[in-house]
Formats: structure tokens, sequence, C-alpha cells
């Protein structure tokens, strides 16, 4: 089974060149640790590929889609149809996210893997598991089946993209309603109520608010997901593009990609991949702190630090497209910044230097 094949595959990150990347970064005509979070980027980097100086290869969004049978629940004020009507804003580069990608240099693949409705345009890759999860409110979201199946589109699409030349990869969602699965999974697997993990999600008032508590409340208490058991997190109260996006962040790591996750979806794919297989944490970058309530509390269950913090909670990968530019720019520190030494500069008494 590919997903079984993945889980193994997920190794530790290159610790020798690690240890090289760091040596160079503190030769560098600078205090040590003075560019931050850079410094910790490129030493991760290192890790991850193996390369004391890596770079950034071609950079590709991979936005999984699909629908929540929980919008029946009225947890959400969007129609479910948008889901469908924005894959296409996607790909025509006129949502927010095709604005960004652009920006970044980065390519867009959107993947359908449980919309509702049938969608057909150019470019959309047709990876449907179903059309749409069933009502976790009233019983499990999809079989364990389909939850495999769904992760194991994320992780063919991750390294087809790989096997192209991508050398970074950022997640994205597009789901109506998504934030209550996925507030859900930070519920079961961290342990927390659902009044304590729910956010408002996109322009939600205070009476669809408690609407979102009491769904998530009866999901837990009819499925009753496995805390240690990311899978059966998945089938019970998640949704398809979650496990996908769960599938891309096992393949990115089984074949030493970085991959940036964005906001609160994404993040609620991280805690389920790392839940399957703790190894593939290493290998994920947290682009951004969202605006949701909840997405702080995911970050420290994975103890990921976030790159930036806008108070963006567009989704659709946003975050992480943005932050593909300070990724390429730690990797350009260490491989274009000059040492004390080839710059001429003494380093001998750094106080004195740097005061």
């Amino acid at each position: 089974m590919l997903l079984v094949r993945t889980l193994k595959e997920i190794g530790d990150l290159d610790n020798r060149a690690m240890a090289a990347a760091q040596r160079r970064l503190d030769s560098l005509i600078k205090p040590p640790g003075s560019l931050g979070i850079l410094e910790e980027i490129v030493v991760q980097l290192a890790g991850i590929t193996g390369e004391p100086y890596p770079a950034v290869g071609k950079k590709v969004v991979i936005i999984m889609a699909g629908d929540h049978g929980v919008v029946e629940e009225g947890v959400s004020i969007a129609p479910q149809e948008v889901t469908a009507e924005m894959l296409p804003a996607f790909m025509a580069g006129v949502a927010g996210i095709g604005v960004l990608a652009k920006h970044a240099g980065a390519r867009i693949v959107v993947v359908d893997v449980g919309v509702a409705s049938p969608i057909d345009f150019p470019g959309l890759l047709q990876k449907k598991v179903r059309a749409g999860t069933a009502n976790i409110a009233r019983g499990p979201a999809m079989t364990k089946e389909e939850a495999v199946t769904a992760l194991e589109v994320g992780i063919q699409v991750a390294q087809e993209e790989i096997e192209r030349g991508a050398g970074l990869l950022a997640t994205g969602d597009m789901g109506i309603g998504n934030t209550t699965p996925s507030s859900a999974i930070l519920a079961a697997i961290g342990g927390y109520t659902a009044q304590e993990v729910v956010g408002r999600g996109t322009l939600v008032n205070d009476r669809v608010l408690q609407i979102k508590v009491r769904a998530i409340e009866k999901a837990l208490e009819i499925n009753k997901p496995d805390c240690r058991d990311g899978l059966d997190v998945l089938a019970k109260v998640g949704g398809l593009e979650i496990a996908g996006l769960a599938g891309v962040i096992l393949g990115a790591a089984a074949r030493r990609v970085p991959v940036l996750i964005d906001g609160f979806i994404t993040t609620a794919a991280a805690l389920a991949a790392c839940q399957m297989q703790p190894k593939a944490r290493q290998y994920i970058i947290a682009s951004h702190l969202s605006g949701e309530q909840g997405h702080r509390l995911m970050l420290d269950e994975l103890k990921l630090t976030p790159v930036v913090n806008l108070n963006m909670r567009l989704g659709e990968g946003t975050g992480a497209a943005l932050t593909m530019h300070i990724i390429e720019a730690a990797t350009r520190v260490i491989r274009e910044m000059a040492s004390f030494d080839e710059a001429g500069v003494s380093d001998l008494d750094e106080d004195k230097i740097w005061s």
C-alpha cells in the first residue's frame, strides 16, 4: 500500500549537512544568530535536502478541494456551491492565491479530491474520492478506506510534482465549512473542548458560532475518534481535502522536500500527518499564524514556530505562497553572503565590531 510504504520512507534529517550549514552561517559577516528564523530555516533545509548550502528549486502550491456534509448543521453562512465556483478563479490567477503564487514564481496545482458538485475545467486534477464527506455531527465523515485513498491522492500529487522538479511545496485548501472538521481534528488530537478550538471561520456571527461548537461536540461524542490514530481521526471527523493535504505532507517528507503549511486547515492536515508519522514534522515549515482562534494551539501541538504573523485568515495557501519569498531569502544568505575571511573583515573582537 502506498500510504504504508510512504510512512516507512520518512527518515530523520541529515545532521552532517545541518552542522555544515550552521558552521557556514556562523562564519558570515554578522553576529552569530543575528538573522534569527532565517538561519533556522536554512539549517532545517540543509537537514531536509542533505545539502549544506541548500537552494530553492521550482515552487508549487498544491490546493486540495473538498466539501463537507456538516454544512447541513448551519456551520457556515456561505453556500456549499462556492467551493466549486472558486476553483476556476484559482487557476485563472484572479483569486488571492493566484496573485500571491504568481508573485512568488510558483505554479498552482488544483485537485478535486471531494467537491460535492461535478466540476471540470482545463488544468483541474480530477481525483474525486467521493462527492463530499458525510455529516460528522451524525456519523463518520468517511470510511477508513476512503481516508486512505484521499491520503494517497495527496502523496501521488506531491511526488509527481517533485519528479517534475519541485523543490519547495506549499499546501492550500478550498472547502466551505472546513474550519469545523479542522477544529474537530484539533480537539480530538489535542484533547481540547470544542469551545477551546472553535473560531468564527468566514464571517460567522455568535449564533452560527454556537452551532459550530455544538456540531463539533456531537461529532466527538458520536464518532469517538482515537487521538493516537491520525487515520482514524481523519476518517471520523476530518475532510477529504484535509486528508489529501496530509498526504501531500507525507509524500514530500518521504522524498526529502520541504513543505510549507498555510493556516488552520492545512495545519489540521499536518496534525493528522504527524500523528501517523511523527518524523514528518521535521519537513514542515509553518508559514504564518492565522487569525483563526485554534491555529496557535495547533502550532503548539506540532512545536512549530510561524515565520510571519500578518493576521491573515483567507486560506487557499496564501500565507504559504507569501512565505516562499522568505524561504528563498534564507537560502540566498548562506549561498551569497561572505564570510569574515572572504570579506577581509576581522572577527577577533565581534563585540566591538557590532556594538
